[in-house]
């Protein structure tokens, strides 16, 4: 089975290749095709799988490429984890937003909404190419925004593209492992809502909701990452645990002050922590595995540091260090090649599960998944304050979908200018000027 991964040069591709290895049943991947638009990028991170590889016996083997084409022709397979305008654009996502005074998270606010302008043109283009190149391909989407994204791949895809995020994973898993879950895969998670916008309702094990048990202990509901990022006091009043990428709504005055306070953006950290890293692969001595665990490891325990230094959350629990999402395209792969039938959170086509959204919009929500895809499952509708949210972010999606497909800068503003997070259309039209003057892939905005 050929898995065909976009953005193969991207940093984080070890963790999926790591997964593989760890797959010895019948039917698996063993063919990988890396493709980037750089390189010295695939270069480094070939030499890395290289030494993951070695010694596992029938490990996949890799090749890699540049030429798009190419890398799709005879895939089962697709895993897109492209980033247009690379860390560099995602840096400069953050500093235009906050000259701003608003928010320039990348896929959360301004940031998210100049990150999706530039990214659905080339993700569509990529859809097409899979039509016309792999129409019986699986595509499973980690570019981000991953919503949005895969909204817009949908429509030239359908059913056939699935987004994939490891928030909601890592959200359950807390939670299990506060209230004592043996094993959180037997754990039922209720959780609804977009990408980076969602809500845990409740966890049942054997049937009973264990969430009342988690509200009803102050200590308990303290002593994880979301309890320590929101206080067990707005928690309580919700009802609900939040993903962490809401704390930037809910505490958006904080969470900007904090980003303007910080030495780095998160966005710049990156940057220079990972060209760091590619510049150390240019050694032919170097470590490459080695090099790449240890850059990893700081990446991971400094994620979202601004909202957690924002709420006095401190470090982040060595549990949290671990990622998740290559276990879920992997699990999500297994199913549908196999008919490994599972339950996955994952980010599908509405098909009536909510009924304030139409059919085709794309939501997070759990889906039980086999040979023919991923169902979302029925689920309650939601709090009319986050309906409200919800739909909100979703109508600003789309607007940026229709900026996309007819280049219209008046759209681009609109979709700016509805954002929750954006407090002024006149703010809206500075940051359409700003994002155009910093990003050439928005040149097509007139």
């Amino acid at each position: 089975m050929k898995l065909t991964i976009l953005g193969g040069g991207g940093f984080r591709v070890p963790l999926v290749y790591g997964a593989l290895l760890g797959d010895r049943a019948e039917g698996r991947v063993t063919d990988v095709v890396l493709h980037d638009l750089d390189a010295g990028r695939l270069s480094a991170v070939a030499r890395v799988l290289a030494e993951q590889a070695a010694g596992v016996p029938g490990a996949p083997a890799v090749t890699a490429t540049t030429d798009l084409d190419e890398a799709l022709r005879g895939a089962d397979f697709v895993f897109s984890a492209i980033r247009v305008g690379g860390l560099e654009g995602r840096a400069a996502d953050e500093r235009v937003a906050l000259d701003q005074g608003v928010l320039g998270q990348e896929t959360v606010g301004a940031g998210g909404i100049a990150y999706g302008l530039r990214t659905v043109p080339v993700a569509v283009d990529v859809a097409r190419r899979v039509a016309r190149l792999a129409p019986d391909a699986w595509v499973i989407n980690f570019t981000n925004p991953a919503g949005l994204v895969t909204e817009a791949m949908s429509r030239h895809l359908g059913n056939r593209v699935i987004g994939i995020c490891d928030s909601p994973v890592g959200l359950g898993r807390r939670i299990a492992r506060v209230l004592g879950v043996a094993n959180p895969r037997e754990a039922w998670i209720d959780y609804v809502g977009l990408n980076h916008l969602g809500w845990v309702r409740g966890l049942r094990v054997a049937g009973r909701d264990e969430l009342p048990r988690l509200f009803a202990d102050q200590d308990l509901l303290g002593s994880f990452e979301e309890g320590k990022l929101f206080g067990t006091e707005w928690l309580q009043s919700l009802g609900a645990i939040p993903n962490e990428y809401l704390h930037y709504y809910y505490f958006n005055r904080e969470a900007v002050r904090a980003y303007q306070d910080a030495e780095k953006t998160r966005g710049a950290f990156l940057r220079d922590q990972q060209a760091g890293f590619y510049e150390a692969m240019q050694r032919p001595d170097a470590e490459a595995l080695k090099t790449w665990e240890s850059t990893r490891a700081e990446r991971e325990a400094t994620y979202m540091s601004e909202s957690r230094a924002a709420a006095g959350a401190g470090e982040r629990d060595a549990d949290d260090l671990s990622g998740g999402y290559e276990k879920v395209a992997l699990a999500l792969m297994r199913a549908i090649a196999r008919d490994e039938r599972t339950t996955l959170i994952l980010n599908v086509r509405n098909q009536g599960t909510l009924s304030v959204l139409d059919t085709d919009a794309v939501i997070e929500v759990p889906c039980l998944v086999d040979a023919n895809g991923a169902h979302p499952v029925a689920v309650d509708p939601l709090p009319d304050h986050a309906t409200g949210l919800v739909c909100a972010v979703k109508a600003v999606e789309r607007e940026v979908l229709a900026a996309a497909e007819s280049g219209s800068r008046t759209t681009a503003v609109k979709a700016f200018a509805l954002h929750p997070l954006v407090d002024s259309v006149n703010v809206a039209r500075r940051l359409v000027e700003g994002y155009t003057a910093e990003h050439p892939g928005l040149a097509y905005l007139k």
